[in-house]
């Protein structure tokens, strides 16, 4: 009978290495496949990738526009008043087809928030009625600039806020990178320890079978009673419901890593425990530090104090006296020929101070202010609480890692004398030196010592991708990741 005992194991740990043949894939390889072709890698670069795009576009609006403007026709018929030399009036049908067409170049001022501009015009008007005319007015070239007094520098705080937001959005996409790491290390060690607990099941299996009939002859010829009979072949039901539960679990696993890793469904996954960790000294200290350095959260409460302070600036300058200056210089002339409305042009000079200063208001400008204020106050107190929060999380993650790696280390001597344990209780069993209450409870505690392995070599990998992801610092490399 102890024959037909190690027979069974040894076609159990055959099947387990056929299933070892093919390519393997290593923990490492996953985590790379999952950030270069996963959904969720490609979600992560459209993101990052729109993010620089929107950039682009803000510095390009901040270099010389060049625009065509053109009214092509504007048509108005009408009766019209027309004063006569007494001073009486007369009313006339009147038909005008007015075109133009202009070149402009504009330059934004990012020091002062003005604009500068160059421009060139030709307009051409045609009256019909009881006078017909034609006129052309050209306008070569005039230069002039737009500036605001007393008005928030719309365009200074605009480049200041979009430094911030495309800080964010690169750091956002590093967060996304170890996020895509620390959920493939979970499914990948899912896949692992499903087929673990298979391979444990299948095992389980074979061994309460050869001991069930082991048990059916000991209890034919006398050497046990029913209830240890019926006590085995309980636990022969149990492991093969155990198996097939174990089967299902393996698949939904497999699955999920697939999906994960952008293959498609049923591509081949044979996974296999890292044979080493890291020799990391992960100083609490340190990770802090990075942590408050490269987490996109800061760059997000920069971007946020900025824009407290923009709302503040703008509460005060929007309320109160104001004003704009426009000032061009330039050439221009009018004809009946397009060819004279370009000759010897005249000089024109414009100017113009608009000024706007509110009288009554009921003590709004003040009470804006306060708000902008207050808004202020609360993001300044919402970013000490992110602050300490981030480095709490730092110190903790860091500790985190060291006790994991102290938690496998004692998980591995336990499976390993666990698994002894049962050999010898499995043997002692056989040659009937020991009950079967302690095989089964050595049976128990065997499989409790691999599941606890499994979920402490887990437990390592988690929480190594999760001190990467809370501080965006390789601690192997001891360089920031990029």
């Amino acid at each position: 009978m102890t024959a037909v005992l190690s027979c069974a194991l040894l076609a159990t740990f055959t099947s387990d290495a056929a299933a070892q043949v093919g390519d393997t894939l290593t923990l490492q390889q996953a985590v790379t496949m999952a950030q270069r072709q996963g959904f969720a890698a490609q979600v992560a670069t459209s993101s990052r990738d729109a993010a620089r795009w929107r950039d682009e576009a803000f510095a390009s609006r901040l270099l010389p526009q060049l625009s065509l403007t053109s009214d092509l026709p504007i048509y108005n018929r009408s009766i019209i008043q027309v004063v006569q030399p007494d001073g009486s009036s007369r009313f006339v049908p009147q038909q005008q087809r007015t075109a133009a067409l202009g070149l402009n170049v504009s330059q934004r001022l990012p020091f002062t928030g003005g604009d500068f501009f160059v421009s060139s015009q030709v307009t051409n008007v045609n009256i019909a009625g009881t006078q017909n005319s034609k006129l052309w007015r050209s306008t070569p070239v005039q230069v002039g600039i737009r500036q605001s007094l007393l008005r928030p520098n719309t365009l200074r705080w605009d480049s200041r806020e979009q430094d911030l937001r495309i800080q964010v959005s690169d750091r956002q996409y590093l967060e996304a990178r170890e996020d895509i790491a620390l959920q493939t290390s979970l499914l990948y060690f899912d896949v692992y320890a499903a087929r673990a607990n298979l391979i444990n099941a299948e095992v389980n299996s074979l061994v309460n079978d050869t001991l069930f009939t082991l048990n059916k002859g000991r209890y034919e010829v006398g050497k046990i009673g029913e209830n240890d009979l019926l006590q085995s072949e309980l636990a022969l039901l149990r492991s093969r419901n155990s198996l097939d539960q174990a089967r299902l679990d393996f698949a939904r696993s497999s699955s999920a890593l697939r999906i994960q890793l952008g293959l498609a469904a049923g591509a081949g996954l044979n996974v296999i425990a890292p044979t080493s960790i890291p020799a990391i000294v992960a100083d609490t200290a340190v990770a802090v530090q990075q942590a408050l350095k490269n987490r996109s959260q800061q760059r997000d409460l920069e971007l946020q104090d900025v824009q407290s302070a923009r709302r503040i600036n703008e509460a005060r300058l929007n309320n109160g006296l104001g004003a704009t200056v426009q000032a061009a210089v330039g050439y221009n002339q009018s004809a009946q020929s397009f060819n004279t409305a370009f000759q010897s042009p005249q000089q024109s000079q414009q100017f113009s101070v608009s000024i706007e200063m509110p009288i009554v208001q009921w003590g709004g400008r003040h009470e804006q202010i306060q708000a902008a204020r207050a808004d202020r106050n609360r993001v300044t107190t919402q970013a000490q609480a992110a602050r300490a929060q981030t480095a709490q999380e730092a110190h903790f993650a860091a500790l985190q890692l060291a006790q994991s790696e102290r938690q496998l280390t004692l998980s591995a001597k336990t499976d390993t004398v666990a698994t002894k344990r049962f050999e010898v209780a499995k043997n002692r069993y056989v040659i009937g030196r020991i009950g079967i209450d302690n095989l089964y409870l050595a049976q128990n505690e065997k499989d409790q010592a691999l599941l606890q392995y499994v979920q402490a070599l887990r437990g390592y990998w988690d929480a190594y991708y999760r001190l990467r992801r809370v501080t965006l610092y390789d601690f192997e490399t001891r360089a920031p990741i990029r």
